[in-house]
């Protein structure tokens, strides 16, 4: 087990790194607010979604579905919620990250408009920044966090973020069941 204060130091280490590779940034990489829809439109896999903006599905759904864990294709694209995403990029884009990019979003029914990207510098609606959360995953599982892959859990119930991913602005409108309704009503009351 993992000493809490040296992973402190390992994430606070990662951090003032990763704000410097932030500095680097010079390209976009083609990575744009049209990049990022529907989160419903993405295939799903055990309560996220997953994509691939290169056009490699297939390659990114193998390591999504891989139970040993491995290290994500360029062009990833993993989504938990529709304000939050994570963008694999380029090998050497960011070895702090593992080459992860994380963007904050604003969602309407117009579209998604990019609030933050990068690494260090992009908090969620809770406060919480990506990559300090992110960065204690288990090596195998490339940054990302499920229940068992070592980061901080996080305060949404399960029927929480399905509700969340059911009532995406940019999607076509669905049914809220009673329990959508119910977990919406809670989740409202943590902001």
């Amino acid at each position: 087990m993992k000493q809490p204060f040296s992973l402190l130091r390992r994430t606070a280490a990662v951090l003032a790194a990763a704000a410097l590779s932030a500095q680097a940034i010079a390209d976009d990489g083609g990575i744009s607010e049209e990049s990022f829809s529907c989160i419903r439109d993405m295939t799903p896999v055990r309560g996220f979604f997953v994509d691939n903006l290169k056009g490699d599905l297939d390659a990114t759904l193998a390591v999504a579905n891989d139970p040993e864990g491995k290290r994500y294709p360029a062009g990833s694209v993993v989504q938990l919620v529709p304000t939050e995403v994570m963008v694999k990029r380029e090998a050497g884009f960011s070895p702090v990250t593992n080459d992860w990019e994380f963007f904050e979003l604003d969602v309407s029914e117009a579209g998604s408009t990019i609030r933050a990207h990068g690494f260090a510098n992009v908090v969620n609606r809770f406060g919480g920044n990506c990559l300090a959360c992110h960065v204690k995953a288990e090596p195998q599982w490339d940054l990302i966090c499920e229940q068992n892959h070592g980061c901080d859990p996080i305060p949404l119930t399960p029927a929480m973020l399905r509700a969340i991913q059911k009532t995406d602005p940019r999607c076509e409108p669905v049914p809220l069941s009673d329990e959508d309704q119910a977990a919406l009503k809670a989740l409202s009351a943590l902001r």
